[in-house]
């Protein structure tokens, strides 16, 4: 942001950057454990290396799964991503969505997170707004840029929130992301907060919780989910 007039930078060209600024590169982070768990998955789901792209994104979900049931992945670490929002006295907003990304993903896929006005979006005088679950959602309905936009229209973080989700599920057409009554089976979860302190988590499916800490201390509370 201080040395170029680019937003994003991806691929050899983002790391030959970060080598130039002086940035460390770090070696490779994979361990023996996690490439041996690459590979029973990649044996398991294309053991051809021909799988029906439309059959792929199913059966990898599946695998993972099948994995996490049998102890070979923890179910807890399967998906990676974190937003966190906050608010100081002095009322200004900051907030971060940090994500290992789509397990298993194809190579150079981008996800939503790094990405402002999918992932994640900020503006100082409005609010704050982030997400986790299925990053191409968020990126094909710009959701965190939306809700700011509720905000900044003068609603509550919840109904902001919302707001995105049901445009998350009137723009969601493909078949093989529907469930049998033909709403979204994928999870997708926003957390907001805006300019007065308040905040929100809002869900499109399950039951998940989200942290806040404020005069009251920590704690978890439960996502508001849409209704069908």
């Amino acid at each position: 942001m201080l040395n170029t007039d680019h937003h994003l930078l991806v691929g050899p060209g983002a790391q030959e950057f970060a080598r130039n600024m002086g940035l460390p590169i770090e070696p490779d982070l994979n361990t023996e454990t996690s490439r041996r768990l690459w590979l029973e998955w990649k044996r398991r789901t294309d053991p051809g290396h021909y799988l029906d792209p439309a059959k792929r994104e199913g059966s990898a979900l599946q695998t993972t799964l099948e994995m996490a049931k049998e102890g070979l992945i923890d179910p807890e670490h399967v998906w990676g991503t974190i937003n966190c929002n906050g608010i100081n006295p002095k009322g200004e907003i900051a907030g971060v969505t940090t994500t290992s990304g789509l397990a298993f993903k194809i190579p150079g896929r981008v996800g939503d997170s790094p990405i402002l006005g999918a992932g994640l979006y900020v503006d100082g005088q409005v609010g704050a707004a982030g997400s986790t679950g299925r990053g191409e959602a968020n990126l094909y309905n710009l959701s965190s840029y939306l809700i700011i936009e509720e905000l900044r229209r003068g609603r509550h973080p919840k109904d902001a929130g919302m707001e995105a989700l049901r445009r998350v599920v009137q723009n969601t057409r493909e078949k093989r992301l529907l469930n049998e009554a033909g709403r979204p089976s994928f999870t997708l979860q926003f957390y907001i907060i805006d300019a007065k302190g308040r905040h929100a988590g809002v869900a499109l499916n399950g039951q998940p919780q989200f942290a806040i800490c404020d005069e009251k201390g920590p704690r978890l509370e439960p996502c508001e989910v849409l209704k069908p």
